[in-house]
């Protein structure tokens, strides 16, 4: 599986926490079985990964946070990129980023999904 790549693609955030979750726990279960996973957001997904973004998250009884399932995506090693462009659109500046978030040109999703065994997008 060391050769294997799935690239999964989160363009939904908060007003969407629903596929936001579903995104990141699946992301997280490819790279805890050993496929090199890469999570690229854009657009409301980009705003997940700014710092502060999940600190008035709604919490439900029973349901994990966008915030516990990005954590397991961040400890399972999952590479996250954002989308530089969405950066500049938003006014989001690449300090306002989480650690494990790193700006990403459009051309890198391009390249990944050339790559990838699959591309996933939910949503």
């Amino acid at each position: 599986m060391e050769d294997e790549r799935l690239v999964f693609v989160l363009s939904k955030g908060l007003n969407y926490p629903d596929i936001a979750r579903t995104t990141l726990m699946l992301a997280a279960l490819s790279a805890k079985l050993g496929i090199k996973t890469t999570l690229f957001c854009f657009q409301d997904g980009a705003e997940i990964m700014v710092r502060g973004a999940l600190d008035n998250e709604e919490i439900l009884p029973g349901v994990p946070t966008v915030r516990q399932r990005l954590n397991e995506a961040i400890e399972a090693g999952v590479e996250i990129l954002v989308c530089s462009q969405t950066l500049v659109v938003r006014n989001i500046r690449e300090e306002d980023l989480i650690e494990h978030a790193k700006p990403s040109g459009a051309a890198t999703l391009i390249f990944l999904a050339k790559e990838a065994e699959n591309v996933i997008c939910i949503g």
